[in-house]
């Protein structure tokens, strides 16, 4: 694979299509949670920390159209829905876990420069522009 600008993500190219999947934040969130077995609802929301399961829904629904999790509904009593990663869904496991070490050894790295580049916006918002003198015609009498 080359990695020249343009041809490892040309529109039509499977590693855009991967990252479509897996870019919503949600999406990587549910992934990682499901990597250690299947969960019913009610326990990704808990684990997710702060989806809402409108957009739970919504985010195992896209990976289900994508293959990426199963959904299996038991014949119960109350009624009981678990989600669990299928087999190309646990393909996914050791890139999440990768992205998720770089994230942990990183993650302070990035909120500092978020932090610096904020607070240079606010210093160059802040600073005061000088007025504008209109230009002196050196020449009053030409016209």
């Amino acid at each position: 694979m080359s990695l020249r600008p343009g041809v490892a993500f040309l529109a039509d190219c499977p590693a855009l299509l991967a990252m479509e999947i897996i870019a919503s934040k949600w999406s990587m969130v549910t992934l990682f949670a499901l990597t250690d077995g299947p969960l019913r609802h009610g326990e990704l929301v808990e684990l997710s920390g702060g989806i809402s399961r409108k957009v739970l829904t919504q985010t195992l629904r896209r990976l289900q159209a994508n293959g990426l999790v199963e959904r299996h509904a038991y014949a119960e009593a109350p009624p009981r829905v678990e989600y669990g990663l299928t087999d190309l869904g646990r393909t996914l496991e050791e890139p999440i876990r990768m992205l998720t070490a770089w994230a942990r050894e990183n993650g302070e790295a990035v909120v500092a420069f978020r932090e610096a580049a904020e607070a240079a916006r606010t210093i160059e918002v802040d600073r005061p522009t000088p007025a504008k003198t209109p230009p002196v015609d050196e020449n009053p009498g030409r016209f």
